[in-house]
């Protein structure tokens, strides 16, 4: 009979984890990863420490049990900031009413736990599989994927992953992808008393502002795939000026553009400068991108019909999940870096992402407990004696 999972244990390794402040910014997982680094390699996993910034750690745990396929668990050791509005201390776990109470108990250290424990049971139940198993938890995924990045970037060979974020254990085989181009719209300073001997930066940005509307409504949100909806172009800054009366001779955009499954960075990148270049032709504004602001990545998809899905979809719905899916992500994780490197994958994991990132955030005891089986399984479909 297969390993079941230690309830008790879960919950031990989620507390003592939501009791390490992986706030992001600053991240600093470093002692996120030692914590691990103990626990996995007393498991028997070889563990390396991969340190791409100070005190921003990647954990890399392998363990090598006969031929067959590479297949990864991920997830993210850092948390969004703890903000107001808790109703107990946000760095200890909280049971109640059939909840785990605590900052990163849904996003992303309840998965994490879970992976902990389906790793766990792979190792103690080598015969029913074989191949490479490892587990990837990164830093840094909350502001701009650079773990993930950093560790995609050196190529690894990786057939097949499940990403952990909070899905209440349905299968997601998609997510979007953000682009963040900083715009900066140019005027000509001049004292407020006498305007017209000026350009005022904001009034123009105020005409390219229409046009990022009017194309948003006229072309982007056409943009559609089944599983994460449309694509969006919007501003979600403006700053201008620097003093009460001087005109403003810059005003700076940042617009934030979604893009869906199929769409190319590289492409979006090009039309959102024929937008500028409109701009100047029907107003003359003088407007030019200075930078890009970092995000989590692009877009991305697993085909339905690949085993992983499959496997996952089958998982789901075995251990209790109230829709399997498929399903897709309005933001981004880093899936998208997995698919990068040639892996097909997943993103499953236990808690509502309805309460990430708030106060209070939790993941229900019993979908916490289950997802640990889901891992588990999935991990054995892929591995199956070298096929």
């Amino acid at each position: 009979m297969p390993l079941s999972p230690d309830a008790a244990r879960m919950k031990r390794e989620l507390a003592s984890l939501v009791a390490i402040d992986t706030q992001n910014p600053p991240g600093n997982e470093a002692r996120a990863a030692q914590f691990l680094r103990g626990l996995l390699t007393t498991e028997g996993f070889e563990v390396a420490l991969q340190e791409y910034k100070p005190a921003r750690i990647n954990v890399i745990a392998r363990l090598e049990n006969g031929a067959g396929p590479v297949f990864a668990f991920n997830t993210h050791m850092d948390v969004v900031p703890v903000g107001d509005g808790w109703s107990s201390d946000p760095f200890a776990l909280k049971e109640a009413d059939g909840r785990l109470y605590g900052r990163g108990a849904c996003d992303c250290k309840g998965p994490l736990a879970a992976m902990l424990e389906a790793m766990r049971m792979l190792a103690a139940d080598r015969a029913a599989w074989s191949g490479t198993l490892l587990g990837i938890f990164v830093a840094d995924e909350e502001i701009a994927s650079e773990g993930a990045k950093f560790y995609a970037a050196s190529a690894p060979k990786i057939d097949a992953a499940v990403i952990g974020e909070p899905t209440s254990n349905a299968t997601f085989t998609a997510h979007k992808g953000s682009l963040r181009p900083l715009v900066r719209v140019h005027g000509v300073s001049a004292h407020s008393g006498t305007p017209h001997l000026g350009e005022n930066a904001i009034y123009r940005a105020g005409e390219l502002l229409g046009l990022v509307a009017e194309h948003h409504e006229g072309v982007v949100r056409h943009r559609t795939h089944p599983l994460v909806g449309a694509a969006s172009l919007t501003v979600t800054r403006m700053n201008g000026g620097h003093a009460d009366n001087v005109l403003p001779g810059a005003c700076d955009l940042l617009l934030d553009r979604r893009m869906v499954p199929g769409e190319d960075e590289e492409a979006v990148k090009r039309e959102i400068g024929d937008l500028l270049a409109l701009a100047r032709e029907r107003f003359g504004v003088r407007a030019e991108i200075i930078g890009y602001n970092a995000t989590t990545g692009g877009a991305t998809e697993t085909a339905l019909d690949t085993p992983i899905v499959q496997a996952s979809l089958a998982a789901s719905r075995a251990h209790g999940a109230a829709k399997s899916g498929p399903f897709g992500f309005q933001g981004g994780c880093d899936l998208v870096h997995f698919r990068s490197i040639g892996a097909q994958g997943t993103v499953i994991g236990p808690g509502d992402l309805a309460v990430a990132h708030k106060p209070d955030e939790f993941v229900p005891v019993d979908e916490f407990v289950a997802a640990s089986l889901i891992y588990r399984d999935v991990a054995k479909a892929m591995l199956q004696n070298g096929a």
